[in-house]
């Protein structure tokens, strides 16, 4: 509402509020209106802010860490929160060529699920996060060899890293030792509702820059890690990537992202 006010924006706006998953289902939702030809063009994101409230829920559910954020580290004592927000322009291919915009990159797959397991613990062997995987992946048209990375959802918590690493296994298969992942959770902080939206953002700059975001806090991976995590900053080429978002209540979405020339 604020966007649209600011800049005299028209149109349906629609408020999407699906704990961690929000912005990143708030980005898939967008690009499933232009992919139906319901628009052309669509502004979407998420923004959280932090507060005292915010803080003590986590903080009574023993969820925060007390020493330092360690996403998939075999040490981990949970997550910290961040605060921030991040907002794409998603567009019709056509349209955006005809009015000559630059294309960063391309959602090629959205995936969303729903566990219904825990008011807020994942499901342990993580079948709902595996089958938005697996939606965003069949969308796409890709199987998860052609991943080249994963931006995980990555809290820092017992729960839903073991969770999250079993679905990522699961998933890929026989491409897991090849698939490099990160939690950038790690570095900002869990942004919440807008964590998705930020992670999208950040997928958009490893296609763009060829990079690969590490969890540097992370030092000893969990042994089940069957993956590359990665915990240096490096370079490596991508052609597709993966943002996984896991939220309170079973709310699960992925997005797929190509990149473009």
């Amino acid at each position: 509402m604020e966007l649209a006010n600011a800049f005299g924006f028209g149109g349906p706006i629609t408020l999407i509020a699906n704990a961690c998953a929000s912005g990143s289902n708030a980005v898939g939702h967008a690009a499933e209106l232009i992919r139906n030809g319901a628009a052309r063009q669509v502004l979407t994101g998420g923004y959280d802010a932090l507060s005292h409230l915010v803080f003590s829920g986590f903080d009574s559910l023993q969820a925060l860490s007390t020493t330092v954020c360690r996403p998939f580290d075999s040490a981990r004592d949970g997550l910290a929160l961040g605060e921030g927000a991040a907002i794409l322009t998603l567009e019709s291919f056509t349209f955006a060529k005809k009015r000559g915009a630059k294309i960063l990159a391309e959602i090629a797959g959205y995936g969303a699920s729903t566990d219904c397991h825990h008011l807020t613990q994942p499901q342990p062997n993580g079948d709902a996060a595996f089958e938005s995987m697996r939606l965003a992946a069949l969308q796409a048209g890709i199987n998860p060899g052609q991943v080249d990375y994963i931006n995980a959802h990555g809290t820092g918590t017992m729960l839903n890293d073991s969770a999250e690493t079993e679905a990522i296994n699961r998933w890929a298969g026989e491409a897991a030792p090849g698939i490099k992942v990160s939690s950038t959770k790690g570095s900002i902080g869990h942004c919440l509702g807008a964590a998705g939206a930020i992670e999208a953002a950040l997928c958009v700059m490893v296609l763009q820059e060829q990079w690969l975001p590490p969890s540097p806090a992370t030092t000893n991976p969990a042994a089940e890690c069957r993956f590359q995590y990665i915990r240096r900053p490096g370079t490596a080429a991508c052609e597709y990537v993966l943002s996984n978002s896991f939220g309170f209540g079973g709310a699960n979405a992925s997005l797929i992202f190509r990149r473009t020339v």
